[in-house]
């Protein structure tokens, strides 16, 4: 059977899960044929989400198997993620090929921040010469703010955005109000005296939201980051750190 003639490719933002489709999100996937999806482990819990999500708009979730990469700090991180990306779009082009018609790619959060499908994609469109477009989403740092009750950057000033590897690198740089993206295993010696609104699995069941002095709450970000993990069978977390003197 020949597969349709390949349609666009819809990058959709879709939040923590269906709560945070938007109308647009929602035509974007009402246009769509099927749902693509990496599958990183064989005990996938994200996946259920993504399968949630793609479920009142009658959408099969095609499942593949994502490329294994070094995450244990390789020599050369950069050519490490280059390579993952390459294989990751030669998986994806195979089903494309296979299948044919206008598939969907749902991302957590927002494709703008921290997530490598607006890359993945853009070289998979030029390679299989077809469009793409991309469709926001509620991101984590909203997420954040909202639940804390809070603005992310002081009176006319900025909010940094970074990762959990990089956290050292922004305080020594000058950085006093910090959004850390992955939280986990990070070490916040000499921090002890900053403000953190920190939360895990945000709008989902398995929510998990701490605030106060790095000092007296880091026992309980730990606490809490263990149990949204033993609850969700995974974690992803988050947290607004804030120096003493840009409170």
């Amino acid at each position: 059977m020949t597969p349709a003639p390949l349609g666009p490719i819809r990058i959709v933002g879709f939040g923590m899960g269906p709560q945070h489709v938007t109308p647009e999100a929602a035509a974007a996937l009402a246009a769509s044929d099927y749902v693509i999806a990496a599958r990183k482990s064989d005990d996938d819990a994200l996946l259920a989400i993504r399968e949630a999500v793609a479920a009142p708009f009658g959408l099969e979730v095609v499942e593949v198997r994502d490329p294994e990469r070094d995450r244990n700090n390789p020599a050369d991180y950069p050519q490490a993620v280059k390579a993952w990306h390459a294989a990751r779009i030669a998986a994806y082009a195979a089903v494309l090929r296979e299948r044919g018609g206008s598939a969907a790619f749902l991302v957590w959060g927002d494709p703008s921040l921290y997530d490598s499908v607006v890359r993945i994609v853009t070289a998979l469109a030029r390679e299989l010469g077809v469009d793409f477009e991309v469709v926001p989403g509620v991101s984590a740092p909203q997420l954040l703010a909202a639940r804390h009750k809070i603005v992310l950057h002081r009176v006319g000033g900025p909010v940094h955005i970074t990762t959990g590897r990089h956290l050292a690198e922004a305080v020594a740089s000058g950085q006093t109000n910090i959004v850390i993206m992955l939280l986990s295993a990070v070490e916040l010696t000499g921090l002890e005296d900053w403000q953190v609104w920190w939360g895990a699995n945000l709008g989902t069941p398995t929510e998990e939201l701490v605030a106060g002095t790095v000092a007296d709450v880091e026992p309980a970000i730990q606490a809490a980051r263990a149990r949204a993990k033993d609850t969700a069978g995974w974690v992803m977390d988050l947290a607004l750190l804030r120096a003493p003197e840009a409170q």
